[in-house]
């Protein structure tokens, strides 16, 4: 099971002007073929049906916990994409359809589907507006195999979330992509230890990559600058902690050594919390309905005045 915390992986700009062209181009790293909806449930699906895990306990716990891992970039690109998707502009005390935003929608750049469907918010699909299919998952059952292709599955995401990195400047798509391309780079040297483990046969020499380094990104360089590069951080309160007897060595490009870091996840940044998007009816066409409603109920149970979650910009 996945233990789920409310905090994100990594921190992210507030929403600034919308942009639902390059929004769409952001798409491609949620449900494209190489999209970490990919990346989670090949790695996920191949920890369901992994056979003799006990025997082979390193190699199971190194696929079951970045897949863990990879649960937590969707959750950042969908955040992203919601990001550039949030007008502040549209924000009304009391809709008017007649001068809704959405008159404008059949000349509005980007996927009408996030306003259509979507309630301005990221949605399954890649960045032509498809749909993530189940046909990108590779479980084959043979260990060597599906750690190979993980190998060349993080390759080629790498290469999409460097052209995603270049075809956006939006700053949510620049400090997702910066952090997102240092976190694969990792799970790149992660698989390809695997294998080297099981076969000898050293990946990165036969496949140099990446062609470009991580730190020559700009919104990458933070992350490397404290380690991010060579540490896999274990996604568990007790579990999973074999994995260090295949993710170690050293670093393929930096020479640094690997490390497995447990860490406590109430240090990573907190959510924001977008406002509504009144003429897309998110939350609801009436949120002060929605507000009495939820008053009454934390009042019948026994809450505090005061939210107990958090959020990076309460009251907003």
């Amino acid at each position: 099971m996945i233990l789920r915390i409310d905090r994100w992986l990594a921190e992210l700009p507030p929403p600034t002007d919308p942009d639902p062209a390059q929004a769409a181009v952001v798409q491609e790293l949620m449900g494209g073929k190489f999209g970490e909806m990919s990346t989670f449930l090949n790695y996920t699906f191949q920890s369901f049906n992994f056979r003799e895990r006990q025997k082979a306990r390193p190699f199971f716990d190194l696929i079951s916990n970045i897949a863990a891992e990879e649960f937590g970039h969707i959750e950042l690109v969908a955040a992203t994409i919601n990001s550039m998707l949030t007008d502040t502009r549209s924000i009304k005390d009391e809709l008017k359809v007649q001068k809704s935003p959405l008159l404008d929608m059949p000349g509005l750049p980007g996927n009408p589907h996030h306003y259509v469907n979507g309630g301005r918010g990221a949605l399954p699909q890649d960045s032509r507006g498809l749909p993530w299919t189940g046909d990108n998952v590779f479980s084959s059952g043979d260990l060597l195999s599906d750690l190979t292709h993980n190998y060349f599955l993080e390759t080629g995401a790498r290469s999409g979330k460097l052209r995603v990195y270049e075809a956006c400047d939006h700053p949510a798509a620049r400090a997702l992509t910066g952090y997102l391309l240092v976190r694969g780079g990792v799970h790149q040297v992660a698989y390809a230890r695997a294998v080297e483990h099981l076969t000898g046969a050293d990946l990165t020499k036969l496949f140099p990559g990446p062609r470009v380094p991580s730190d020559a990104i700009k919104e990458s360089k933070p992350y490397i600058d404290i380690g991010d590069h060579r540490r896999l951080y274990r996604f568990s309160p007790d579990d999973y902690r074999e994995l260090s007897a295949v993710f170690n060595g050293n670093h393929p490009e930096t020479g640094e050594p690997l490390e497995v870091v447990d860490e406590d996840p109430s240090l990573r940044p907190l959510p924001l919390d977008l406002p509504q998007q009144s003429d897309v009816f998110a939350p609801s066409y009436a949120l002060g309905e929605i507000d009495e409603i939820v008053a009454k109920l934390r009042k019948d149970a026994g809450f505090p005045d005061e939210v107990i979650g958090e959020v990076q910009n309460p009251g907003k």
